[in-house]
């Protein structure tokens, strides 16, 4: 992850993104925790609006291994089809922890 770049390409100073990055990490981390309890009440449209959360923000952070998770996941919301789930979480908490050990969270 290579800030000064990520930032460069945004168009913001480091300070600015790395403020971004650290708001994204806490509210992907409760938007993961909606994502789980809407898994385990089978409420396949809550847990696609939390997933389509997580990938927006972290499209628009560029911060594209989280976003192609959070959208796989939201696909197969959207398609009643929550198999595998718990896996693209413990990814998605992988990638979180990752990014937030890089930018002291």
């Amino acid at each position: 992850m290579n800030i000064k770049k990520m930032a460069d390409e945004l168009k913001l100073q480091e300070e600015e993104y790395v403020e971004l990055v650290k708001l994204f990490v806490e509210t992907s981390r409760n938007d993961i925790e909606r994502l789980v309890a809407a898994i385990s009440n089978h409420e396949g449209e809550k847990a696609a609006q939390a997933a389509h959360s997580i990938k927006g923000a972290a499209v628009n952070l560029e911060l594209t291994e989280v976003s192609e998770t959070a959208k796989k996941l939201e696909m197969k919301a959207r398609e009643g089809n929550l198999e595998g789930a718990s896996s693209d979480i413990l990814l998605l908490k992988k990638w979180l922890n990752n990014i937030a050990s890089r930018i002291r969270v």
